[in-house]
């Protein structure tokens, strides 16, 4: 569903802050993205949703390529970070507002984040408080939640675990799941817990300053791999 050829990413000269041959991400498959900071995950992201410009190569998206045409953003969603919301607005109606893009009426959006009430804890819902007014965990609830409106078939979510409490992160987990069943909807995640990532996804990718190292699907010996990776990191720096 989603192919890389030959994408590289670089600023200036010499700073390459990306370089994948090729990566292909099937439909229905949960894909998990793991590296140190600076390895690359949100340029690649940033890539895949067409907010940066590759420097050369193409991604393309169900036979669509991002960066020549937009027919690509009805069946696409994704919460990166803070800048995707929109602070003066509260969560509901920002909710709608994701809404209508999607083709949604606010009745099919109510009845849609009602199914959500444990994942908001009282929190979200009913307080009458902006977004910008939000900690930054029930922030990234409301982002959350609002990339999964409409049903899209790509769902891109980078460190959703992040400044999310315990309760909360489990929960996150089984709504990951319970999409993931019926084999329609892509998910694709990064994040720096190798715990979450490992519990939730089918198949994991390791970035390093900007390559693919590592290309897991998951087994019993998916965390002691990547704990050895990252642990013989620390012997060569």
């Amino acid at each position: 569903m989603i192919e890389v050829h030959e994408i590289v990413k670089k600023y200036g000269e010499n700073n390459i802050v990306l370089n994948i041959e090729q990566l292909y991400i099937p439909k229905g498959q949960c894909f998990g993205l793991v590296g140190n900071n600076g390895a690359g995950k949100t340029t690649l992201f940033s890539l895949l949703l067409d907010l940066i410009q590759p420097t050369t190569g193409r991604i393309v998206s169900n036979n669509i390529q991002v960066n020549l045409s937009e027919e690509w953003k009805p069946f696409t969603s994704a919460y990166i970070d803070e800048s995707f919301l929109i602070g003066y607005l509260t969560p509901e109606e920002y909710f709608y507002f994701i809404g209508e893009l999607r083709g949604w009426k606010q009745n099919e959006v109510d009845e849609f984040i009602g199914g959500f009430q444990d994942f908001f804890n009282g929190e979200i819902l009913g307080r009458k408080k902006y977004i910008r007014d939000l900690s930054k965990g029930n922030a990234k609830k409301t982002g959350i939640i609002a990339a999964l409106i409409g049903n899209p078939q790509i769902i891109i979510l980078d460190e959703p675990f992040a400044n999310l409490d315990p309760t909360t992160q489990f929960r996150l987990k089984f709504i990951l799941r319970k999409l993931l069943e019926n084999k329609e909807t892509t998910v694709l995640i990064s994040s720096h817990d190798l715990q979450h990532i490992v519990e939730v996804s089918e198949r994991i990718v390791v970035l390093d300053r900007g390559c693919i190292v590592k290309d897991i699907q998951k087994s019993e010996e998916t965390m002691q791999e990547l704990e050895s990776f990252f642990k013989d990191k620390i012997s060569l720096t």
